[in-house]
């Protein structure tokens, strides 16, 4: 049995929607001759493991640690097109977070603050935010200290209680919280967006045909187009998928790139 996860936007106030867009997914998948598709999506341990795993039929990662790290097992299928704020078509931004009640106006004045990241390997939580932070950077240095969340809820959460000032958040996150669970966002206000990149791919193995990549692709249009998920896609903030290739990613290795030759390697 081939494996599937889709573990990216996998929060709890819509994992009923996000089962419901597999089951569809799956559908599509066994109507384009699929016959090992799992019933499930997979949701057990660390999602590195699942998108090395040769099984992997589908599952959905960020471009950055996929440029970093994961080109030797993923191949990339489609881009969401997603219906939030900060998206631009297949492309998405990150909403610079801070709280409601903060007296920041510029990014300027978050120097020296506390500053939440969900993950070191994340587009949207680090690596566009090193971007964004690089030409205000002095010394190698910006914020009086960074703190690891692990998610982006845990960011907004930390920065909501006091224990941080600002955090990058994924617009789509972002979108999805705001919609199906406010109270989660109260206490805090978005300051700025940052520069747009290609939003979170869909990817399946590298051990994945050719054929069978088509076929993938197939059933991602005829997900799009069932009138039964119709519930589940606006749930999701699901609107479309779109066709860019790995060279579109790259912007995000220039964005690293960029805030390494300005003298900020690191984000701190």
């Amino acid at each position: 049995m081939k494996l599937a996860g889709l573990t990216m936007y996998d929060l709890d106030p819509v994992r009923e929607a996000t089962d419901a867009w597999w089951a569809g997914l799956a559908k599509a998948c066994r109507e384009e001759g699929f016959s090992d598709v799992p019933d499930e999506l997979w949701r057990g341990g660390p999602r590195e493991d699942l998108w090395r795993s040769p099984d992997l039929l589908l599952s959905q990662t960020c471009g950055y640690p996929l440029l970093k790290h994961f080109m030797a097992h993923l191949t990339l299928l489609a881009t969401p097109i997603y219906g939030a704020e900060g998206c631009y078509g297949a492309n998405y931004c990150s909403l610079i977070v801070v709280r409601a009640n903060s007296d920041a106006a510029t990014l300027e004045d978050l120097r020296g603050g506390i500053c939440a990241i969900n993950d070191w390997d994340s587009q949207s939580g680090m690596n566009v935010l090193r971007h964004t932070i690089a030409p205000l950077a002095r010394n190698g240095r910006f914020f009086g200290e960074v703190k690891v969340a692990g998610k982006h809820q845990f960011s907004i959460a930390m920065i909501a209680g006091g224990e941080a000032d600002v955090a990058a958040i994924d617009c789509v996150t972002h979108g999805l919280m705001s919609r199906h669970d406010p109270d989660s966002v109260a206490g805090t206000r978005v300051l700025a967006q940052t520069q747009a990149a290609p939003a979170l791919p869909y990817v399946t193995s590298k051990h994945t045909s050719r054929a069978d990549h088509a076929r993938l692709r197939a059933a991602l249009n005829r997900a799009l187009q069932d009138p039964e998920l119709v519930e589940a896609r606006d749930a999701l903030l699901i609107q479309g998928f779109a066709d860019p290739t790995l060279a579109d990613y790259k912007i995000m290795l220039e964005m690293e790139v960029g805030a390494a030759a300005a003298g900020y390697p690191v984000l701190q």
